[in-house]
């Protein structure tokens, strides 16, 4: 028979790096949770991902027993990482931070397909460049979309 599940916890914590501390340790011991295993088992499963931010979504079972899913990383962190930027734009239609390649653009997709509300790579590469638009990151044109407009 299946555990009952007594709540869902989601996080935000660097993958490979995760600690005790907050938001991690506050979250999970105040629902009676062993931290230092679900920090080692994060980070033995984020280890790859070093340093970048990961959601999580941890589920509580009512003998206090847990699991966990991790996802793909938010699209503004993999963006920002792509235009090797800090942070974004804070008046994207007025001010441009940063452009990426459509390859780029591609691979992000790619990474977060899983995660989104999309049913093929096309439609879930509009939900990325909505994403890069919102923070002030174009995308650059390929080379031959430019080559065919000069002719």
């Amino acid at each position: 028979m299946a555990k009952k599940v007594a709540l869902k916890i989601k996080l935000q914590a660097q993958g490979g790096q995760a600690t005790p501390a907050p938001p991690i340790g506050p979250a999970l011991g105040q629902h009676g949770l062993k931290i230092g295993q679900f920090v080692s088992q994060f980070n033995e499963r984020t280890k790859d991902l070093n340093g970048t931010i990961v959601p999580v979504v941890i589920t509580v079972y009512a003998d206090k027993s847990f699991t966990f899913e991790v996802k793909s990383p938010p699209a503004a962190v993999l963006l920002k990482q792509a235009a090797e930027i800090a942070k974004g734009s804070g008046v994207p239609n007025k001010e441009k931070v940063a452009e990426i390649t459509p390859e780029q653009l591609r691979k992000i997709t790619e990474t977060k397909f899983k995660d989104l509300n999309a049913f093929d790579l096309d439609q879930a590469e509009k939900i990325i460049r909505g994403t890069a638009r919102s923070m002030g990151i174009e995308i650059a044109e390929s080379s031959n979309a430019k080559r065919d407009d000069a002719l």
